[in-house]
């Protein structure tokens, strides 16, 4: 989706260790607690398993190992993140979510150019806040990975 430095886009911020990233509100459906996931036999390391939601089969994503970070140790403050993209619906493991905002596009700076490509294309930009950097990834990219290891 092409945004113009005119559009507000409101922004879920979440840590995966010390590191702060954010994706769209609009491809969140819900965030609920962690709750262990059973695991898949031959599924992708990322792939942390399936979780009951409600009647429905939800794979969770633990989204730091698919980052190339370290693999998440969940715990009692740990979250996922229920996303949506197109007709696919995926979990999101993430240590904690800690800010919901809106910002102007006009305010996302190009990601540095000093990583893969892939990996490029998963982060949309990089937005100053405050002290810190907070990394806005493109779902988009790291769901048509996950489906082409599908397949």
């Amino acid at each position: 989706m092409r945004i113009s430095e005119n559009d507000m886009l409101e922004l879920i911020a979440f840590t995966l260790g010390d590191q702060e990233f954010c994706i769209e509100v609009v491809s969140v459906r819900e965030i609920r607690s962690w709750t262990p996931a059973t695991m898949l036999p031959h599924s992708p390391d990322h792939v942390r398993g399936v979780i009951n939601l409600r009647g429905a089969v939800l794979p969770v994503m633990d989204l730091a190992l698919r980052l190339g970070l370290a693999p998440a140790e969940p715990s009692q403050g740990s979250v996922i993140i229920v996303t949506q993209i197109g007709s696919q619906i995926v979990g999101l493991l993430v240590d904690l979510v800690s800010d919901i905002f809106t910002i102007s596009a006009e305010e996302i700076h190009p990601a540095p150019d000093v990583s893969k490509t892939m990996d490029r294309e998963q982060i949309r930009g990089m937005i100053p806040m405050d002290d810190r950097m907070i990394c806005f990834l493109q779902l988009n990219a790291l769901f048509g990975a996950i489906e082409s290891e599908a397949a």
